[in-house]
């Protein structure tokens, strides 16, 4: 006798809708708002896209902007900045990935270590506000204290040592960029493996004390592939914004100084878009850092199955 997943697996899909509406109703109820939000605010506005494949302009609107189809990504590739724009996005959305993914896997292990629990609390609440601190709060303090009369500076005066132009000197930016985003985000992205750490089966932990494992061998034994899934899927995440590299902390941070590090496409965008006004340009390249943002995915989606057997599909 079939199962009502087999039954249910040989239905049309009009089918079953009525049987899921039959059964979930209330909640299919409860969901519309929340499409209809996604279908406004997300799906809507990516019919701008085609602005990219246009000669736009502001005041004739997409009706009535002249078609020019590849021109807008052709010009983009043949860019005297296009390769320097490539690789600094590449670069720091590498480096980000580096050190900003381990960097909360750590700290989650770290937190759930400790034994006072008001330490813990205190590490966690420490460690998860600045996550609610504004990015140009952040860049004014980084400035506040990487300036000429900045304390860092100051230190630099009292042990007789030049000054440094942090902020007009391209060797410092990438540091300073990654630096201040794992001090904003660690904590608020450890939140994730701690929960996945609170979900591990405590017998595991109390088998392996009386086989004499150690706290280390209990973490790379038990912890770590008790979080393998959530580490993967969040890695593949992580991957494909590798090249989603956010510009206002950037476009705070940069000058013309340092654009041969700091100028990413998302800047590029905004200038070219903003000050230029040269949208269909700017919407052709968005649209490019889309494209390569989608191929890193699948690739990392593809690999973590193939080698891993874990993915998001």
């Amino acid at each position: 006798m079939a199962t009502t997943a087999e039954k249910i697996s040989k239905m049309s899909i009009f089918s079953k809708f009525l049987y899921d509406w039959k059964c979930n109703r209330s909640f299919l109820l409860m969901s519309i708002p929340g499409l209809i939000i996604i279908a406004l605010f997300a799906y809507y506005p990516m019919v701008g896209v085609l602005t990219a494949f246009q000669d736009y302009s502001l005041f004739k609107g997409m009706s009535g902007s002249e078609w020019i189809g590849f021109d807008n990504f052709r010009r983009f590739f043949e860019d005297p900045n296009f390769f320097r724009i490539v690789k600094n996005t590449f670069l720091l959305g590498l480096y980000n990935l580096l050190w900003s993914f381990p960097a909360p896997i750590v700290l989650a292990l770290l937190i759930n270590e400790m034994v006072h629990p008001r330490i813990k609390r205190f590490v966690q609440t420490a460690t998860y506000l600045p996550y609610f601190i504004s990015v140009v709060v952040i860049v004014g303090i980084m400035k506040s204290m990487f300036s000429d009369a900045g304390i860092v500076n100051d230190m630099l005066a009292a042990v007789d040592a030049d000054p440094i132009q942090f902020f007009n000197e391209s060797g410092f930016f990438r540091s300073m960029y990654i630096g201040s985003d794992i001090w904003q985000g660690v904590g608020y992205s450890s939140i994730l493996y701690l929960a996945a750490i609170t979900g591990i089966d405590t017998e595991m932990y109390d088998a392996a004390k009386i086989d004499g494992c150690s706290r280390f061998k209990q973490i790379f034994h038990i912890t770590l592939p008790s979080m393998r899934p959530t580490i993967i899927t969040l890695f593949i995440l992580a991957v494909g914004s590798i090249v989603s590299v956010g510009f206002e902390k950037i476009l705070l941070m940069y000058s013309p100084a340092t654009y041969d590090v700091a100028d990413v496409i998302s800047t590029y965008v905004y200038r070219k878009g903003i000050f230029d006004q040269d949208y269909g340009f700017s919407s052709a390249i968005g649209l490019f850092n889309s494209v390569v943002s989608i191929i890193f995915l699948l690739g990392a989606n593809y690999f973590s199955k193939k080698f891993l057997d874990e993915g998001l599909w």
